[in-house]
């Protein structure tokens, strides 16, 4: 090998992301951390192993870390081509669970294919903007010229949104909704479509909201959970109690009272306020701020692709920053009270393989679509 070669091959090596890498790894260190420590009790209780629920996460980690071998080596104009079959094949998938779905806290949302129970409303967040991503490249010139040109990605949205809707699974549709909305808005599309889709979906989720019971009870209890201290507020008002007790910094790791079974959902929707309580004000401000710095990394990264005329990986890196917000932001603000309670996880930390695998491919794909900006920037 000549000196010119190696070179050539330590300049490639550099020029992965290392940052956005080493940000998802702390999340997946975090996340093994927390996940143990809210699991403990239940994994004895439920399964009479304490190591259950880490055993578990840890592979979740590992077979996301063996997909990034493939997705980091795949160009992304490979997604670009088959972006229609990734949006069918998960219009099939939420077909399944709509079928075959096991049932898991009132919601059938899952398919069990062995040793995992699968969520096909986690991989309708990637196969949605991928085609997106690629429509928007198709389409970018004429967006404005005909009204079809909104609504077709619009319809689809809808198709995938009663599909998830029905299982149900409120939290997901806002994320698929809230997004779609800001990357059209971004590409250019009138002012005047938007305001026309913003009074069809409140027309569309109302009635949903209106006609279903445990919905109505959610935002009762959202508004006063004082009112129903042992029913519908009973979680949300354990959650304050975890983080009231956390204070600054915490009651130390390990220490929480609140993850012995007296906040449901502890390691998974409401793992951020079981950090709050072991690891206070300075642990739930050093995990957000990761969450966020890889949000405004992907958001860059959309940037310079765009900047160098690759629509499509621009638009899905920008695509995958709208989605981390949306959902951390959702996240948060039910476990704090400011939102009503959605079964949504904490991206990268909560407990539950399907969002854990489906957002690392995402942050896998943000790592490709960086190393193609730099390879296209150094020939040029």
């Amino acid at each position: 090998m000549t000196k010119k070669t190696k070179l050539y091959k330590k300049k490639i090596k550099n020029m992965y992301n290392y940052d956005l890498l080493w940000s998802l790894i702390s999340l997946y260190v975090i996340g093994l951390i927390m996940v143990f420590s809210t699991s403990i009790n239940i994994g004895k209780n439920l399964y009479n192993n304490y190591f259950f629920f880490l055993e578990r996460h840890f592979l979740y980690i590992c077979i996301a870390l063996s997909l990034s071998l493939i997705f980091l080596r795949i160009p992304m104009i490979f997604w670009d081509y088959h972006s229609k079959k990734i949006l069918i094949l998960s219009i099939i998938l939420l077909f399944i669970v709509s079928i075959l779905g096991n049932s898991v806290n009132g919601s059938s949302r899952w398919v069990n294919i062995g040793f995992i129970n699968f969520q096909p409303s986690e991989i309708s967040k990637i196969s949605l903007f991928c085609y997106l991503s690629s429509y928007l490249k198709k389409n970018i010139k004429t967006i404005n010229k005909t009204p079809w040109n909104f609504y077709k990605p619009i319809f689809i949205l809808i198709i995938l949104s009663y599909l998830i809707i029905s299982q149900p699974d409120l939290g997901t549709v806002i994320i698929l909704l809230t997004t779609t909305l800001v990357l059209l808005f971004l590409a250019g599309f009138k002012l005047k479509n938007f305001i026309l889709m913003i009074v069809l979906c409140i027309i569309t989720i109302v009635p949903t909201i209106i006609y279903t019971p445990y919905r109505i009870k959610r935002i009762i209890s959202f508004i006063d959970p004082w009112k129903d201290p042992f029913g519908n507020g009973y979680q949300i008002i354990q959650s304050f109690i975890a983080f009231g007790r956390g204070h600054i910094f915490g009651v130390g790791l390990g220490n929480s009272i609140q993850k012995l079974e007296y906040l449901p959902e502890s390691n998974t929707d409401f793992i951020y306020s079981i950090i709050a309580e072991e690891l206070g004000y300075v642990g739930t401000l050093f995990v957000l701020s990761i969450i966020i710095k890889i949000a405004i990394n992907a958001m860059y990264i959309g940037k310079i692709a765009l900047k160098n005329q690759e629509i499509f990986s621009g638009f899905l890196a920008i695509s995958i920053s709208i989605w981390l917000y949306v959902q951390t932001i959702i996240n948060i603000g039910v476990v704090t009270g400011i939102l009503p309670t959605k079964g949504l996880t904490l991206p990268l930390i909560s407990y539950g393989g399907s969002s854990l695998i489906i957002t690392s491919i995402a942050i896998f794909w943000l790592l490709r679509i960086d190393f193609e900006n730099k390879i296209k920037n150094y020939f040029i």
